[in-house]
Order: C-alpha cells, then sequence, then structure tokens
C-alpha cells in the first residue's frame, strides 16, 4: 500500500455515493462507510466554493468523539452556473430546467471534501469547468426518464449518456465533475501522521 502512513488507520467515508466508493477505492484506500443524517440547507449568504465547503464541514460535524486513528472523509459537490448554486433536482421539471440551462454553456462544477481526524478538522475544494453542447429537449428528456439524475448536483452526471454525447470540453479535474477530487484527498491522506 502506497500510503502506508494509513495501516493503523479506521478509514469512515462518510457518503452514500457509490461514485466516491468507487474513486477511493481505486487508489488502494481501505475505508468503510458509515453515514449520519444531514439536513443539507445552508445559508443563501453563501457563493461558490462555501456552499460546498459549508455541507462537507456539516457532514463531518456530525462525527463527534474520535478515537485518535479514526480518520473521516466528507464531501459535496455543487454546480456553479450563472451566479448561483444548482443544487440535486427536487423533480423532472426542476432536472428539465437545470439541463436546458446548461445546454451550450460553460459552468463549474465545485466539490469540496473534509477530512476530519481527533485534533484536525481539513476543508479543501477544487473547480473544473465544463461546456456543454447544445442539447436538444429529446435529448435532454431521454437522459432524464432513463437516468433519473435527482441524486446528481446540476441534473447529470459525467460518465453517464449525456456527459459522453453533450460535453464538448472541460478544464480541470474529471474527478472534481465525478464529485471527489482524488488528488487532493490522496495528498491530504498522504501528509496524516
Amino acid at each position: 500500500m502506497i500510503l502506508e502512513n494509513l495501516k493503523q488507520k479506521r478509514i469512515i467515508l462518510a457518503s452514500g455515493s457509490p461514485r466516491r466508493q468507487e474513486i477511493l477505492t481505486s487508489i488502494g484506500v481501505d475505508f468503510e462507510v458509515e453515514l449520519r443524517s444531514v439536513d443539507e440547507v445552508f445559508s443563501e449568504t453563501l457563493q461558490h466554493h462555501e456552499i460546498s465547503d459549508y455541507l462537507a464541514q456539516l457532514k463531518a460535524d456530525q462525527f463527534q468523539n474520535l478515537k485518535s486513528d479514526d480518520i473521516v472523509i466528507t464531501g459535496d459537490t455543487i454546480v456553479w452556473h450563472q451566479d448561483k448554486a444548482l443544487n440535486k433536482p427536487q423533480n423532472r421539471n426542476e432536472a428539465i430546467e437545470m439541463l436546458s440551462s446548461l445546454s451550450g454553456t460553460a459552468h463549474e462544477v465545485i466539490s469540496s471534501v473534509c477530512i476530519k481526524t481527533q485534533d484536525k478538522t481539513e476543508t479543501l475544494y477544487d473547480s473544473t469547468e465544463v461546456t456543454f453542447k447544445a442539447l436538444s429537449k429529446d435529448e435532454i428528456s431521454y437522459y432524464i426518464d432513463t437516468y433519473s439524475p435527482y441524486d446528481k448536483a446540476g441534473a447529470y452526471g459525467i460518465q453517464e449518456w449525456i456527459g459522453q454525447i453533450g460535453i464538448s470540453e472541460i478544464k480541470g479535474s474529471f474527478y472534481t465533475v465525478m464529485g471527489f477530487p482524488i488528488h487532493l484527498v490522496y495528498s491530504e491522506l498522504s501528509n496524516l501522521k
């Protein structure tokens, strides 16, 4: 294992996202998944990465009384478009509205991670610019009806059909768009004692 410093640690990924779990597994980290209920509400005064930072920290705050060998990792992702956050769509109409607004334009995907130990909490974020081609109404409807992207910020997953046929350019990390800036997580985990 490349992260030898983690051998005696208990790593908890506080995320039900199969994508985050798959990405963390892919760098050779052994972890367990533990979920805590969180009401993901934030102040309208928060902007840009402040939102995803706040939500990632809120999830980490649910873990108190950590032992000395515990490491908790939480994450949150938003889509930032036209000076506002697009979170997870609540219904089909919201999903159509979000994807229609992203069609033919560029937007930012911002993913934050919070890494918490007994004596330290570190919150990091990364931002990637994503450009969609002009999407037809049929393409948007097909994607929503086939993939039900109601658990995804901005109503899409880059690794799914809409990303494959619709994204013309990305500037930054693909994994940030998937919701887990693994390069930042790896770097932070490497530095833990």
